[in-house]
Order: C-alpha cells, then structure tokens, then sequence
C-alpha cells in the first residue's frame, strides 16, 4: 500500500482501523504460532521433559505469550509501508528479523536460515556443493580458514589454513557475520568472487576465486610401509563414519599394525560421525563424549566398541583440527589410547543443533557445550598436543611434501620405536 504524508480524512481513518485489527489479528496469529512452534516442535527436539517445568522454561514461555513485547515489531512495519519509498516484500523483511534476532546473541554459529542457506547446508552435509572449497570458523571476532580442500577452487588460488577473510566482493566482515560471509561465498558454477585476506608476514591481499562444485571425499587412506597405515579425514559429513571403518578394514589385510590419522585443518561435522570413528579404538560402553546445555542436563555419547582398540596410533593436530575432530583428539588423548603429534587445535568446544522449520528455512542454534571424558570443556582453549611439533608459515605457503613435513616424519618415528 502507497501512503500520502498529508493523506487526512475519513477514508485514512476507516483504512487506519482496519488495518489496525488486521494487525492485532496477526499480531495474536504470529504469537500463538511462535508458541505452538516452541513447545511442539523446536523445544521438543533439545529440551528433556523434565526441565520444561523448570521456572526458566516457564519463564520463557510467559514472555513469549506477551504480545507487548512483539507490538514494536508490527508498529515498524506499519510506519515502513507508510512512508517507504521503495519495494518491499514481507518475507525480506520477516527474514531480516529473523537473522537480527539470532544475529542479536552476538553468537556467530547461532544463526536463521533462509531457504538459499538452509539448503546449502543440507547439500554441504550430504557432501557435494558449489562453492570455494573452504571451512572457516572464528577466533577473536575475525573469520578464519580452518581448511582448505584439496583441488578446490580455493586451494588453485593460493589460499591456506589460517588466512583471515576480511571482504567478500567489497563488503568487510568480521566473526559475527560468519554466515553471510559464507553464503556470499557461494553461487553459480564458474562464477567468480573476489575476496581480501589477511595473512601473517604478508598482509593483506586480494584473490579472484572461481566457484565449483566441490565434491567431498572425507578419507583417503594408503599403507606407507609393510605395517604403518596412513589415513587423513579432511571433516565428518554423514558418510565418514562408514568411510573411515571400510578404509581401515581395507588396510587391515595389507598388514596395517599401526595408525597415523591425520585431523589437521579438520574442521568438524557431525557429532555422531566423529564418536563411529574413535570407537574403533576405545572400550565399548567407554564416554567418548559428553554434552550439557543450559539446564545442566547431561548427555553421553558412549564408545560402540571396535576392532582396533590396543593398536598403536598417532593422530596429526594444528591449529585448524576443530569441532568433532577435537572431541576424537580428546577421547585418545583421555584415554590414552594414542599420541597427539603437531600444534594445540582451534578450540571450538560448543555444540549446535540445526532444526528443518518444514517451510524451507532453519535454525542453526547453541544448544550445548561438549566435554572430553576427563570433563574438560576447551572451547576457545583446544587441546596441546602431547609432542608438539610446529611448521614455520614459510613452509606452510609451500606446496606440501609429504617427505619434508616435520609432524608426519615425528609420527612415523614414534610408531617405528
């Protein structure tokens, strides 16, 4: 609707009324099913019944049945399509709202998903999508490249774990906008985007990156001798589970007798897959990691069991093994089942949760913070290696060599003694 500053009269104050009650009758519409949504669905997936007669809970839930708190919302909408100049559509701006409430937490790995991001994410998960071919995180409000795949798009133009990213196609950002950084990142096959990063000992500069499909193959595995086997999980996506125990089952045979797996610029994935993955070297029933959200409810993810427990094994960390790859790193290194070779992790110890809204769009959302069995919580912490051994940031701008990579050949050496 078009309105006129000096619009007066009858006609404005009868079209002022209705819309009035149209608004109410949203107004109570949008609380009952902001309601209805929380206590039937989205609490329902995180929230054990028996913190939900907790006086928070309650709390919450009184605070969003009052429509007071809400009426600000529907006046600034109101006011916009009154004096706005401009094209305007419902859903950008609901959308907008949206992304301002989580953005509001000042959490950058709490975020609303739109139907483009919301896809995304789902096609990430199942391992194929068009993009740079990179996994960032945050530290110290900036952006970071944790990893960097190989043969992506992005690894063809020079970038490298540890670089900041602080533009995308012009526009600054920092950690809190993580999301739009990486939705920005992405688009068509073949397009390019241009992107500033920062780099230590060289500042900041710019790259041209032309987008792809990224097809993710989680582990590749290979025996490097008669009895040392080698396998690099590069994240856990919902497949590498399976992945990692048919590549170990296939080494086996070759005479695997011992294991380097190599986490580094690991950025994470799914909770479930990365517990598959240490079981195969800790007692079954063992805690391999647990989780605690706001209520103080605990949740324990125990050990399956699996046929390599007692096989020596070194896993390879630095400072882009983050996530799930840190709760594998911290379950051997509890439990003593192997040794720690390389640089201290990223120290992201928080979990999310993503729910399906069933209209196209998600919620990325902090649901819990997770702990090593020893109970350590190492967010923004990580965990130190038990051998450290670091690479210069020349050698981490050369093309890697296996044969001059100072963390791998400390590995081999430990396992060979």
């Amino acid at each position: 609707m078009d309105f006129d500053n000096n619009e007066t009269g009858r006609g404005f104050n009868k079209n002022k009324r209705s819309r009035k009650t149209i608004w109410i009758v949203i107004a109570l519409l949008f609380i009952t099913n902001v309601g209805t949504f929380f206590i039937g669905s989205a609490y329902s997936y995180f929230v054990p019944r028996s913190v939900k007669s907790s006086p928070e809970f309650k709390k919450s839930m009184e605070d969003i049945k009052d429509v007071d708190k809400f009426k600000k919302v529907f006046s600034i909408r109101e006011m916009l399509y009154k004096l706005y100049d401009g094209p305007m559509e419902d859903k950008d701006m609901l959308d907008g709202a949206l992304k301002g409430m989580t953005a509001s937490l000042k959490d950058p790995y709490t975020v609303f998903l739109d139907e483009k991001d919301f896809a995304d994410l789902m096609e990430k998960n199942e391992g194929a999508y068009v993009g740079l071919g990179i996994q960032v995180g945050v530290k110290d409000n900036k952006i970071v490249v944790i990893s960097v795949f190989e043969g992506s798009p992005a690894e063809k133009s020079g970038i490298i774990s540890g670089d900041i990213i602080q533009k995308v196609n012009g526009e600054d950002f920092t950690g809190a906008d993580m999301e739009k950084a990486v939705s920005m990142m992405k688009g068509k096959e073949k397009t390019e985007v241009p992107i500033t990063l920062y780099r230590e000992g060289k500042g900041a500069f710019d790259v041209s990156v032309k987008r792809d499909t990224i097809n993710m193959v989680t582990v590749k595995g290979e025996m490097l001798d008669n009895s040392i086997a080698y396998i690099q999980i590069s994240m856990f996506d919902e497949h590498t589970g399976d992945q990692f125990n048919k590549k170990l089952g296939e080494l086996k045979p070759k005479g695997a007798k011992s294991l380097v797996m190599d986490l580094r610029s690991n950025p994470g994935g799914l909770l479930n897959e990365c517990v598959k993955v240490a079981s195969n070297f800790i007692d079954k029933d063992k805690v391999i990691v647990s989780t605690k959200d706001k209520y103080g409810e605990e949740e324990k993810y125990n050990s399956t069991g699996g046929s390599y427990i007692g096989m020596p094994l070194v896993i390879l960390t630095d400072e882009g093994t983050a996530s799930a790859s840190e709760i594998v790193a911290g379950a051997i290194r509890d439990y003593e089942a192997g040794t720690l070779v390389g640089e201290k992790t990223f120290g992201k110890g928080i979990v999310q949760r993503v729910l399906d809204l069933k209209d196209g769009t998600g919620l990325k959302v902090t649901v819990s913070k997770y702990y090593t069995p020893n109970g350590e919580n190492i967010h923004k912490v990580g965990i130190s290696p038990n051998v450290e051994v670091k690479i210069s940031d020349e050698m981490k701008q050369k093309p890697y060599n296996r044969a001059t990579d100072p963390q791998f050949i400390k590995a081999i050496e430990i396992l060979k003694k």
